[in-house]
């Protein structure tokens, strides 16, 4: 009786064990078969604004070498370096005595010629009167009167023509400011041999620069040319100076330089204080706005792998790779371009693990 109450007892327990097993089991079974959800965004279009910071250089807005155009000595100097000199005001003056001889000579040859023209218009004159009283003077002395004239005006015009030139030649030892300006450098002292050739041509007289206004120059890559457009505004600072400058966009090139493929752009900068200085390397903050409204996604969303960028696009529950070109990145987005639609469901943290066709659960 005792064996089979033991034996009862054995079974009853071995039973209950081999139901809680199998109930565990239906249990884990399910909760195993449930795959992780998939975080996902819609696609949206946005204008993803970003700075550019750039070196630029400061020049002046003009400048310009004076070089001599005869060859001469330096007989006055009237400017140093870092004087402001006005538009037509004399710098230097040059002395070749050939040029006084010439000038000379060339006054005295005019001259010359007028009375010899004086002369021969009046003969002519008083010939051309007196043949009007018929059998006083022969036609052919009369024509030859008048040949005479228009001979002696030419030469009396080349005389004048020849005078000009030497008169030219002689202003150019008269070296003038062409503008408002700076004297920026200087090459020559009293008595220096200048000319436009030989040694005396090596180095310009002076050199000349507007500084009350400055050219900023700064030369922008290939990827953000289309961003920027006249008129924008933009800052920029220079190392010797705490002070953050203002300036517009004036001019652009329009087109990429061959060797650092960017587009040159021009800002003017009136430097009324006199602060800045041609020559300056200026930092450049160019805000870059998109002209339309791009898509954007986080960074998370684009995955960079051996068979190019593409982005996971989830249509039916299902995994579809779309390929994208990327564009500006800022903070922790990133614009892209492909043959994407508003709406479209992404994942948001994308894997090169995700294949095509995959399932999706979101």
């Amino acid at each position: 009786m005792k064996n089979n109450i033991i034996q009862s007892t054995a079974l009853f327990f071995v039973a209950v064990f081999f139901l809680t097993s199998c109930n565990s089991k239906k249990e884990e079974t399910p909760a195993a078969e449930i795959e992780p959800k998939t975080e996902t965004f819609s696609l949206e279009k946005e204008k993803l604004t970003t700075e550019l910071r750039l070196p630029a250089e400061l020049t002046g807005f003009q400048q310009v070498d004076l070089y001599a155009k005869v060859s001469s000595f330096v007989k006055l100097l009237k400017v140093d370096i870092g004087t402001k000199v006005k538009k037509g005001q004399l710098l230097i003056v040059l002395e070749a005595p050939e040029i006084s001889s010439q000038l000379a000579a060339a006054e005295s040859r005019l001259k010359s010629m007028e009375a010899i023209y004086a002369t021969t218009k009046s003969t002519y004159n008083r010939l051309y009167e007196t043949s009007k009283v018929e059998g006083t003077i022969s036609k052919n002395d009369l024509e030859m009167a008048n040949g005479k004239k228009n001979s002696d005006y030419a030469q009396y015009q080349a005389a004048v023509a020849a005078h000009k030139e030497v008169s030219i030649m002689r202003g150019y030892l008269e070296i003038r400011a062409p503008f408002d300006g700076v004297v920026a450098a200087r090459n020559v002292n009293l008595g220096t041999f200048v000319g436009p050739a030989g040694k005396g041509s090596d180095l310009p007289l002076l050199t000349i620069q507007e500084q009350s206004k400055l050219r900023l120059a700064v030369s922008i890559p290939e990827l953000y040319t289309g961003y920027l457009h006249n008129g924008d505004e933009m800052s920029f600072n220079v190392k010797s100076l705490p002070e953050t400058f203002k300036a517009k966009i004036t001019r652009m090139s329009g087109a990429l330089d061959m060797k650092l493929r960017s587009e040159r752009v021009e800002m003017d900068v009136h430097n009324t204080k006199g602060d800045l200085l041609p020559g300056m390397v200026a930092e450049v903050l160019l805000p870059l706005n998109a002209k339309d409204s791009t898509f954007v996604i986080p960074k998370s969303a684009l995955v960079n792998s051996a068979e190019g960028l593409f982005v996971i696009k989830v249509v039916n529950h299902k995994a579809t790779r779309v390929d994208v070109k990327k564009g500006r990145e800022i903070d922790d987005k990133i614009e892209i371009f492909g043959d994407l639609n508003q709406k479209d469901k992404l994942v948001k943290i994308a894997s090169e693990e995700t294949k095509e066709g995959d399932i999706i659960n979101e």
